[in-house]
């Protein structure tokens, strides 16, 4: 059984900052911590009290963490960055509510003394002599303590209690990983046992010493249980200090999601179970599961929902029916086209989340160079007369300002040469978009179009498509490149604002120009005889785009969004080879361009090179961040690699900011995570003059110091499929919505009886379940279940061939009830049926959650399709570790 655990953190916008720069605002950016390990930094909104990111992650973590936190602060070009404050949210407040935190949360002080990182080893003995009882404290060493000298490290000494007495240890000078090996020993005092207490405290020669951290034992555990290992450091027990919003409030979404993924075999009912109702006809009714699925969910549970379906349907090939059938109900209950597609629904969510996972690549393709020149161009255009600056476009002459004409001209032929480059780049793409892409967008070209044949509604089908193609995916991408991969950092003001407009365009062009001149934005309508001739291009590319073979689709189940030999990740990097005689000074660190693809690093002087070096991805035994002082260079990482030999080498690696290290660091270990042999510790320092210079070892074959984190990752389109994964995540959200699965006023009692034998039998009993075993779904009680339903079906009558429900009651109620006609022998009688009709009855009867009244469930086995309805009511009864 494999364990996951993975945060969801979306970093919304933040209000009331207080000011840290002399012109009254600030230039806050967001650092996301998760324990000691920084995962993400927003970009830097420049100039606001009240900055808007949204920004979102998803984290792959350790099952072990213990604390999320936010750290505002503003950023300077001058001197170091100021802090305004903090959120931190430990991992027992992120998992009581299994949808997670929604809301505003106010910053709170940053307090130095609460700054605290890293764990001490220690060996706790408790004797007794002539004299007493006595405590032996053996300070082994600890790790990854938190930086506070301006060198990088600290000068750390450890203090212990006991009662009234205290000792101290030595001070180890410039280590964040000091090694004491020293064994104190305190005598115990008259009076109650006392608790054990270590203090950890960095040593200053002028001012007073600044608290590392502390760990305390209570006496029981003392007696019972001396303490003997690694224990983490906490800081001093004190009630967190609210500011009451003095410093300001964000706006976060937290969602954790842990979960334990059984083998694929415990999975296939389910799976089974979706990919029947794909294959099959699309009800206009709530009966089917996908239906069931998109009730139960809202909001961004619904996005996640959409995103883990795609991704299992990719999985097994059937992305395009999957689609398809979304797009017949979606298409069935529309009544208006001009309200299609327009809800957050979850065929809207699915096509949504289908382009960003399959199309990423074509989307880069598409825009990468018209973005980059926008980027680095950094042209003034602006049509609204109300935000001209006419002082931006002013050069060194005696003529003055230009005048609001001349700006808007200007920025027109700027805005219609960028846009001539977006248009032209996307309607000569056609051939380049994904075939499973083109094929999904054909039926929904084609179903649009049976449903709305009308001569009025000829657009429609063209809208369908460019809806989403244009307005959820060129237009956003165009609109916050950096949330699509297509830059690093946000836009500037005035590139954000540029594209804002091209963005406006794009989306008019989605729309087929329907509805331009019927906005507020009149000031919009230079730009529309350009967007009127684009329209009918557009229409040209759609029909291209639709004019695909189903056989063109790669088809059949894939593992991965992109091939082995795709590159996952390129830019220049600084680069330096440890050497076997000590790492030569910082100039020896040389430019080099980096690609990684699933089988090697890869490395030249440039993009053109033909020659290049390579690591091979198998190597790969560690990837972790390097301390600043090791080089006092910023923004540094390590790959370490071991040779045929078992020699290790490590390559350091400095890259631009830290948003670019995290990603690197999350591609090479999601890269490497299926090597052998990986070290479960490395040295975050560098052997420099005869000594480690994070532990201050002097030998070069040291042991690491610092623990490895392989198992800190960020999500993203790249990451390869994994059906189990995503089948417990459907699991999930039907467990979360069992309670609306089940009630129903008033509930009506439905036995079930499963497929009939042959065997001639005298009676029914009061609940008949199926004779043959049910499949083994490996959760506590469905062997249990099995038996007494192979007893139950010991003295039944029934049908050979047919499926049988035993419904008592009036036929007519539950006729009305369930929305279909019943075939009645008379009321108390068993219903005989083909299986069509009866997955048809059990599927309404789950939907109408008729199955609550009875809190063992497991009592209506269902032989097929129940086998959803039998996890979920297992599930509510049973104990954290069975659900």
């Amino acid at each position: 059984m494999a364990k996951s655990s993975s945060l969801n953190v979306r970093v919304v916008e933040g209000r009331a900052l207080p000011a840290k720069d002399v012109s009254g605002s600030s230039d806050p950016y967001c650092i996301v911590k998760v324990d000691d390990e920084v995962v993400a930094r927003t970009a830097t909104i420049w100039r606001s009290l009240s900055p808007f990111w949204g920004e979102e992650y998803t984290v792959h973590l350790p099952l072990d963490f213990h604390q999320l936190a936010f750290y505002v602060l503003d950023e300077d070009t001058v001197g170091h960055d100021d802090v305004i404050g903090k959120v931190s949210l430990s991992r027992d407040a992120i998992a009581a509510d299994p949808r997670g935190i929604d809301s505003w949360i106010n910053l709170s002080r940053v307090d130095p003394d609460a700054e605290v990182q890293g764990e001490i080893c220690l060996a706790v003995q408790m004797l007794e002599d002539a004299l007493g009882r006595c405590l032996r404290c053996h300070v082994l060493q600890a790790r990854d303590l938190a930086p506070r000298d301006i060198s990088g490290t600290s000068d750390p000494f450890a203090r212990v209690f006991w009662g009234s007495q205290s000792v101290e240890t030595s001070t180890i000078k410039k280590t964040r990983f000091p090694r004491w090996d020293e064994v104190l020993e305190l005598r115990a005092a008259p009076g109650a046992p006392s608790p054990l207490r270590v203090e950890l405290w960095d040593w200053d020669m002028v001012g007073k010493n600044d608290f590392l951290g502390m760990v305390e034992f209570p006496p029981q555990v003392l007696q019972q249980k001396p303490p003997n290992g690694w224990f983490r450091l906490r800081p001093f027990p004190r009630a967190e200090e609210d500011s009451g919003g003095s410093l300001g409030a964000l706006r976060l979404k937290v969602r954790l999601t842990e979960d334990r993924v059984l083998p694929s075999r415990y999975y296939r009912p389910l799976s089974e179970l979706l990919a029947t109702a794909v294959l099959g006809p699309a009800e206009e009714d709530a009966a089917s599961p996908l239906a069931v699925l998109e009730e139960l969910t809202s909001g961004d549970c619904r996005q996640d929902l959409a995103t883990r379906l795609v991704k299992l349907f990719l999985g097994q090939g059937l992305a395009g029916p999957f689609l398809d059938y979304l797009t017949r109900r979606e298409v069935a209950r529309t009544t208006d086209p001009n309200t299609l597609f327009r809800s957050n629904s979850l065929a809207s969510k699915s096509m949504e989340q289908f382009m960003k996972l399959v199309g990423m690549p074509y989307l880069h393709e598409v825009l990468q160079p018209v973005i980059s020149r926008v980027f680095e161009e950094k042209k003034y255009m602006e049509l609204d007369p109300c935000k001209m600056e006419l002082g931006r476009t002013r050069r060194i002459s005696f003529k003055g300002a230009p005048s609001e004409e001349h700006v808007r001209e200007a920025s027109l032929g700027l805005l219609t040469g960028y846009l001539g480059a977006i248009v032209d780049a996307i309607v000569g793409s056609a051939g380049r978009c994904p075939a499973v892409m083109r094929l999904a967008f054909k039926q929904l070209h084609q179903r649009v179009e049976e449903r709305f044949p009308q001569t009025e509604h000829k657009d429609v089908k063209y809208l369908a498509i460019s809806g989403f193609l244009f307005l959820r995916f060129f237009a956003p991408a165009i609109l916050t490149p950096k949330l699509f991969d297509l830059r690093d950092q946000h836009a500037d003001p005035q590139t954000s604002r540029s594209l804002l407009l091209l963005a406006k365009a794009v989306q008019s062009i989605g729309n087929l120009g329907q509805q331009l001149g019927q906005g507020k934005e009149v000031w919009m309508a230079p730009l529309h005889p350009f967007l009127l001739r684009s329209v009918s291009r557009v229409r040209d590319f759609l029909d291209r785009l639709v004019d695909v073979d189903e056989e063109e689709e790669a088809g059949g189940p894939a593992r991965a969004l992109i091939p082995r030999s795709a590159t996952v990740r390129e830019g220049y990097l600084l680069k330096r080879k440890e050497e076997p005689g000590g790492l030569a000074p910082r100039f020896a660190f040389k430019k080099r361009y980096f690609r990684l693809s699933a089988d090697a690093l890869s490395y030249a002087k440039s993009p053109e090179w033909q020659t290049r070096s390579s690591i091979p991805v198998s190597h790969i035994r560690a990837v972790e961040r390097v301390d600043e002082g090791a080089f006092q260079l910023p923004h540094m990482m390590q790959v370490v690699t071991q040779d045929g030999a078992g020699a290790l080498h490590t390559t350091y690696l400095q890259c631009k900011n830290v948003n670019e290290l995290s990603q690197w660091l999350s591609a090479l270990r999601k890269a490497s995570a299926p090597n052998p042999d990986k070290l479960a510790a490395c040295h975050p320092g560098a052997f420099r003059s005869a000594r480690w210079t994070c532990c201050l070892r002097a030998e070069r074959s040291a042991a690491g110091c610092s623990r490895t984190h392989a198992a800190v990752t960020l999500g993203d389109w790249r990451d390869p499929l994994d059906p189990d994964a995503e089948t417990q995540m459907v699991y999930r959200q039907l467990l979360l919505g069992r309670d609306q699965l089940r009630w129903v006023p008033p509930p009506l009692p439905l036995q079930l009886l499963g497929p009939v034998g042959a065997a001639a039998h005298s009676g029914l009993p009061p609940s008949f379940l199926p004779s043959s075993p049910a499949p083994q779904l490996g959760l506590p009680g469905a062997g249990q279940a099995q038996g007494e339903a192979r007893e139950a079906s010991s003295g039944a009558s029934c049908r050979s061939g047919s499926w049988g429900l035993l419904i008592p009651g009036d036929p007519e109620t539950w006729a009305q009830t369930l929305g279909v006609s019943l075939p009645f022998l008379g009321p108390g009688s068993p219903l005989f049926c083909d299986r069509h009709l009866f997955q048809l009855i059990i599927q309404k009867a789950l939907k109408l959650a008729c199955l609550s009244s009875d809190p063992d469930l497991a009592t209506y086995w269902l032989c097929d399709l129940g086998q959803v309805a039998y996890l979920l009511c297992t599930s509510v009864s049973s104990s954290g570790e069975q659900a």
